[in-house]
C-alpha cells in the first residue's frame, strides 16, 4: 500500500546512488494504524482509513472514541481515507514507508504557508508600477476592468487573503526510504509548513502510464 501520513520535518539535500546531489524534504512518514475498512457492500465505496499520531484519550471525543473503540484500535490525533491501492488491507495493520523504494512516484499533499492579507505583487506575481520619483504607484494595482459594475467581477485577481489552501505537489520522486527512522525523503519541495500534516500517495500520472514506460 502506497498511501501514508506523515510530518514535514524540512529540507536538505542527499547524494543519490548514481551520484546526483538533489535536494530533498524530509518527510516523518507513518508508522500509521489502519483504522476503518469501507466496503461497497456497506458503504456504497471500497476505501481504507489511516490514522496517525498519538493523542491523549481525554481529547479525543465520545463519538470518536466509540469508533476508534468499535473497530479494536487506538486513537489516533488524524485519520484520512484513502482509495486507491487498498488491496489485501486489514483493520489494526500496520502502514509503515518500508511499502516505498526509491524511484517511485508520489503526490504529496499539504495546507499551502499562510501570508495573511497579501498585496497583487504577493499574491499575484504582480510587476508593480515604476520605480522613478514620483511615480506614486509602486506596489499598487493599476486598472482591472469595467469601473462602473459597482461590483467585483469574479476571477479579478486583487489583493486578499493568501495561503492556507490546500495544495497537492504531484509526480514527485522518492528518493529514500529509511524504514529504521521512518522517514521519506522526497526530492523537491513540499507544500505546507515545518511539522504540518502531510498526505504521501501514490502519483496519480505515474498510475496511467504503461508499464514499460514506467519502468523506463
Amino acid at each position: 500500500m502506497k498511501n501514508i501520513l506523515g510530518r514535514k520535518v524540512g529540507m536538505t539535500s542527499v547524494f543519490t546512488d548514481d551520484g546526483r546531489f538533489v535536494p530533498v524534504t524530509v518527510i516523518e512518514a507513518g508508522p500509521c494504524t489502519v483504522v476503518e475498512r469501507r466496503t461497497k457492500e456497506k458503504h456504497g465505496y471500497e476505501s481504507v482509513a489511516l490514522g496517525f499520531g498519538a493523542i491523549k484519550k481525554r481529547r479525543v471525543t465520545r463519538a470518536l472514541a466509540g469508533h476508534f473503540k468499535k473497530q479494536g484500535v487506538e486513537p489516533s490525533r488524524f485519520v484520512r481515507e484513502f482509495r486507491d491501492d487498498i488491496d489485501d488491507v486489514e483493520v489494526g495493520q500496520t502502514v509503515t514507508v518500508g511499502s516505498f523504494v526509491a524511484g517511485d512516484r508520489v503526490d504529496v499533499i499539504g495546507i499551502s504557508k499562510g501570508h495573511g492579507f497579501a498585496g497583487g505583487i504577493k499574491r499575484h506575481k504582480f510587476s508593480g508600477g515604476g520605480a522613478s520619483h514620483g511615480s506614486m504607484i509602486h506596489r499598487q494595482p493599476a486598472s482591472n476592468g469595467d469601473t462602473n459594475a459597482g461590483r467585483t467581477v469574479r476571477g479579478s485577481r486583487r489583493p486578499g487573503h493568501y495561503g492556507t489552501d490546500r495544495t497537492t505537489h504531484q509526480n514527485l520522486e522518492i528518493v529514500r526510504a529509511d524504514v529504521e527512522r521512518n522517514l521519506l525523503l522526497v526530492r523537491g519541495p513540499v507544500p505546507g509548513a515545518k511539522n504540518a500534516l502531510v498526505v504521501v500517495r501514490r502519483s496519480r500520472k505515474s498510475a496511467n502510464l504503461p508499464a514499460a514506460v514506467e519502468a523506463s
